[in-house]
């Protein structure tokens, strides 16, 4: 019990700070289940409340995203973050640019490919055995990152980055572009945010 009272005091000051309106209805509603003994329903209610800090956190991360790559400006219409499946984490989608050339950025917190993405770049002889040439291990910012030419004539990156995976796909691109692009995400303050 006294475990659930510093998690729900913990979660009240994330409250107050993120400003959601449903996350006192989740504490109440899983202090109640806990004390009735429904555990599955105080479960549930957390979960709910998680995810609901996930995606507010998601959308500060959207406002911190440059309005602009290279000449590319992005798509406001398109910006979406959206919860995880199974309430872990959430998804941060933004667009750039319209017509034939195109940029997309997603950043996938608790992203189920971290594991396999690390692996690739921390163990040179698993790099060497996945590398068909179209890909190479670079760094931006200081972490380091997939950079692979696709079919398409673009690139994507792949950076993974605390819990979280951010993806950048350019259309008509070079490796140099995209990662001068890449250079202009601001990845010390999204790391502060979703840690």
């Amino acid at each position: 019990m006294k475990h659930l009272t510093i998690l729900i005091a913990a979660m009240l000051s994330l409250s107050v700070a993120f400003g959601q309106q449903d996350f006192k209805t989740y504490v109440s509603t899983a202090k109640t289940s806990y004390s009735a003994g429904k555990l599955e329903d105080a479960h549930f209610a957390l979960q709910q409340m998680l995810q609901d800090v996930e995606i507010t956190i998601g959308k500060e991360v959207l406002k911190l995203l440059p309005a602009k790559m290279d000449t590319l400006a992005s798509v406001a219409q398109e910006d979406n973050v959206t919860g995880n499946i199974s309430f872990v984490g959430a998804t941060v989608h933004r667009t750039y640019g319209s017509g034939e050339k195109r940029a997309q950025l997603d950043i996938i917190n608790n992203s189920p490919l971290l594991g396999a993405l690390n692996a690739f770049l921390t163990t040179p002889m698993l790099g060497g055995l996945m590398n068909d040439g179209k890909s190479k291990t670079v760094k931006v910012q200081g972490y380091k990152a997939r950079l692979e030419k696709e079919d398409d004539g673009g690139y994507k990156l792949e950076i993974p980055f605390n819990s979280a995976l951010i993806t950048y796909h350019v259309d008509k691109s070079t490796d140099t572009e995209i990662l001068a692009m890449a250079n202009t995400i601001p990845l010390p303050q999204i790391a502060k945010l979703i840690q």
